[in-house]
């Protein structure tokens, strides 16, 4: 029997950023669930603040060149590649120096969010796409973790979805008490309309609040998987709100356990429809 292919995508994975809710999952979950006997990829973004030389990233030549556009700008596409040896697994960054030089992540020194931040996450989340056509590999299951990776399901759905790579590639999205407090860019539908996104996607995503972000998004995705013990009561809510398939909270140490099983149903229950 063929193993399963699971895609880990994240904005924070440790030890390349500090421990944090996120970080630790997004470190600890592939290696898990590759150990259960399924195939995995690992991307995230290549943030400034990443120390390449303690971390020993490298270059990518043949995955990259490729420009992406992104509100009517191209942007270049440089991938890197580093080893998570404790784990035998790979993390690929997704890296442009426009978006990701910068020494933060998602914040400046001041604590006060950049205001491309939504450009950065699609950029990111097609960055991932494009890479992993280039490397051959069909995902199963695309695993989302962090609020920039929030718009995934959206392009797997409405614009991957018709791309023969993608056409049986399922989106989980794991939801945590993560979020932005300053309203993306109000051009952010606008922006999504140059992606070739329909009239009626676009205008879901015309109030750029991380709550009707967050909503609106959650459409988009086959199965969600509540990551952090307590959310708030916006994002319950929002998970209220969705008809996919839901994992509510689990332990760490039944986590890999329930989320394989969770993949497989997802995979199961959605090709049955």
């Amino acid at each position: 029997m063929e193993k399963k292919k699971i895609l880990y995508i994240s904005q924070e994975i440790a030890p390349f950023l500090p421990k944090s809710e996120i970080s630790n999952t997004a470190r600890k979950l592939p290696q898990v669930i590759q150990e259960n006997g399924k195939e995995i990829r690992v991307f995230m973004p290549r943030f400034g603040v990443i120390n390449e030389r303690r971390h020993q990233l490298h270059e990518v030549i043949r995955l990259s060149g490729l420009n992406i556009c992104i509100d009517d700008q191209d942007h270049p596409l440089i991938i890197k590649v580093a080893s998570v040896s404790a784990a035998r697994m790979q993390v690929y960054f997704i890296d442009n120096d426009e978006y990701f030089r910068r020494k933060f992540t998602l914040k400046n020194e001041k604590g006060e969010e950049f205001d491309d931040n939504d450009e950065r996450s699609m950029f990111f989340c097609r960055g991932v796409l494009e890479t992993v056509k280039k490397l051959g590999w069909q995902p199963d299951v695309i695993h989302c973790h962090g609020y920039m990776t929030g718009i995934m399901g959206l392009y797997i759905k409405e614009m991957y979805g018709k791309d023969p790579h993608f056409k049986e590639t399922k989106v989980v999205y794991s939801l945590y008490n993560d979020g932005f407090s300053n309203d993306w860019d109000k051009r952010f539908s606008e922006k999504l309309k140059f992606e070739g996104f329909s009239d009626e996607v676009c205008n879901n995503f015309k109030e750029t609040s991380f709550n009707n972000f967050t909503t609106q998004a959650l459409n988009y995705f086959d199965g969600i998987n509540v990551s952090s013990e307590e959310l708030s009561p916006e994002l319950t809510k929002a998970v209220e709100g969705s008809t996919c398939h839901k994992l509510d909270f689990v332990e760490e140490e039944h986590l890999a356990k329930e989320l394989s099983a969770f993949y497989d149903k997802v995979i199961e229950e959605s090709a049955m429809v």
